[in-house]
């Protein structure tokens, strides 16, 4: 994405000024006081993105830092056969395009909007102005980019030594959690292809998972809507980290 274009060219439609400030649920700036979120918004580009609209390709140049506002954003690669491996699922708050800021680098992924949302823009050059005037933006980059790395390396560390299952009660464990009927209950955020990818496994693998521990009454499904009925069996499951 290039200012307000897309990787595709066409540009991508301005937030309305009625939407709610593009800034004030972004951990990066949390630590502002609102006039200083107010001075913040006005240099970010709010963007809206369409379901499955690619924001930047591996290779390519990236001269922003895109902040995830609404909705959900993939990050992934492509395997040597030629397989989309997905690597992260982004949501509000969190970023992408730190890489060029911090070193030049570009991209060795994809971005993909999973969904329709926004983004809100910031130029590199502006993004440097402002963690001069505001350090708090710079250690709350640093402190996201180092939950990142614990994360990859939970994962790898679940890859190496765990199986499918415990993969999956990982991810179960990890999802948001909110009570249906006093019963607690995780949607899916996005189709199971995708989270067979994350989770380094086929989509034919995670519904075998998913139909045993459903028979197993360990969970309870209801299309993306996943009831946790025996949170026990899914720690016991789950990898130690």
């Amino acid at each position: 994405m290039d200012g307000h274009e897309s990787t595709r060219g066409r540009k991508l439609p301005l937030i309305a000024p009625e939407d709610d400030l593009c800034v004030a649920r972004v951990p990066l700036f949390q630590g502002l006081t609102t006039q200083q979120q107010h001075n913040v918004a006005s240099l970010a580009i709010p963007t809206r993105v369409g379901a499955d609209e690619q924001i930047y390709s591996a290779g390519s140049a990236v001269s922003q830092l895109m902040v995830v506002h609404t909705g959900r954003v993939k990050i992934s690669r492509l395997t040597a056969d030629g397989h989309e491996q997905i690597v992260r699922v982004l949501e509000s708050g969190d970023f992408i395009g730190e890489g060029a800021f911090i070193d030049g680098s570009r991209p060795d992924h994809f971005a993909v909007a999973v969904e329709a949302g926004s983004l809100c823009v910031f130029r590199h050059a502006d993004l440097g102005r402002l963690i001069d005037d505001h350090p708090s933006i710079g250690m709350a980059m640093l402190r996201t980019l180092s939950r990142r790395l614990d994360e990859t390396e939970t994962r790898l560390a679940a890859v190496i030594s765990g199986d499918v299952a415990s993969r999956l009660a990982d991810y179960l464990m990890s999802l948001p959690v909110r009570r249906i009927d006093g019963v607690p209950t995780v949607e899916l955020p996005m189709a199971k292809k995708d989270i067979a990818s994350l989770l380094d496994t086929t989509p034919e693998s995670l519904s075998r998972q998913l139909r045993r521990l459903s028979d197993s009454r360990v969970i309870r499904l209801h299309g993306r809507r996943i009831a946790l009925t025996d949170i026990g069996t899914l720690t016991s499951l789950s990898t130690p980290v």
